[in-house]
């Protein structure tokens, strides 16, 4: 059986960090969602009529209204939403290096670099507003024709 990543699921208090992180930041774009019981969005990269190019899920968790959410999904405590959990990290592959540090550096986000020579990827890390780790994963020669050009 061939597995590829589908989507990952963020539940928030912040929609609206959420929403310009992935929007603003990465490129994705809102789209059509089923109507749930609970706020939220999906996020697309690609044609939006395509569900399977929702590759993120926003799940907005409603103080005034937990009902929803609650038996559809189950019962989250709050205090555990920070941070990725059990969820180390969320990986994209991705081209462009030079165009996304520089768009990170004029939207003030912090990237932790890498690079793992024996795969040939340059590595991005950034944190979401939900402390989710976010990893995009560019070709090796992006970095070097990057590093050659200064």
């Amino acid at each position: 059986m061939a597995l590829t990543l589908n989507h990952f699921s963020i539940r928030t208090l912040d929609m609206e960090s959420t929403r310009r992180f992935y929007v603003d930041i990465l490129g994705l774009t809102v789209g059509p969602r089923p109507p749930f019981p609970f706020p939220g969005m999906w996020l697309y990269r690609g044609d939006q009529a395509d569900a399977g190019n929702a590759v993120v899920h926003v799940i907005g968790m409603d103080a005034n209204d937990p009902v929803g959410l609650k038996n559809y999904l189950g019962e989250r405590d709050v205090s555990t939403l920070s941070g990725s959990g059990a969820v180390d990290h969320i990986a994209f592959f991705a081209d462009g290096l030079a165009q996304m540090l520089s768009h990170l550096k004029a939207h003030g986000v912090a990237a932790r670099e890498r690079t793992v020579p024996a795969i040939g990827l340059h590595q991005l890390f950034l944190d979401d507003p939900n402390g989710i780790v976010v990893e995009l994963n560019y070709p090796t020669a992006e970095k070097e024709a990057l590093d050659a050009a200064r």
